[in-house]
């Protein structure tokens, strides 16, 4: 099964790739490994919405726009890559969340970036991650995520 027929499966489909809100790529190659810059939950060119996570966002809101991101990011992957089907491992994920100053979830809110490369990948979505709460993100945006894939 490639990896488009199990995005149908899940009722998804890649978005296309979310330009660049200031001077970078939205994805590098380096040897076998793509790295994707930090994507927002961008969803047709507009953010769905803005602010922390813990205030004027909640946690199960968040971890669906986490998996937005990701999304997003395997999009941007397959611009460099050609394929998501070439992908052989999920290496790492970096996780952002805005976060209020009492929030303490951002593990549960990244996991839906997790739990969606999981789905897609299987075993080989399996990766190291970091869950980060941070005071603000572009354009106000409540959580961004970044990927290392391995390819061959």
């Amino acid at each position: 099964m490639t990896v488009a027929d199990r995005l149908a499966e899940l009722g998804l489909a890649l978005p296309p790739v979310v330009k660049p809100v200031a001077a970078y790529v939205p994805a590098q190659v380096s040897g076998n490994l793509v790295f994707t810059a930090g994507q927002l939950p961008m969803i047709g060119g507009v953010l769905p919405a803005v602010g922390k996570v813990g205030s004027e966002i909640g946690a199960d809101e968040a971890k669906e726009f986490a998996r937005v991101c990701a999304l997003n990011a395997l999009a941007a992957a397959e611009s460099v890559i050609g394929s998501l089907d070439r992908v052989t491992r999920v290496v790492k994920v970096v996780g952002f969340v805005a976060s209020a100053p009492d929030f303490t979830g951002q593990p549960g809110v990244i996991n839906g970036a997790s739990e969606l490369l999981g789905e897609v990948f299987g075993e080989a979505g399996a990766h190291a991650r970091s869950a980060v709460g941070v005071a603000v993100l572009p354009l106000d945006a409540p959580v961004e995520v970044e990927l290392i894939l391995e390819f061959a």
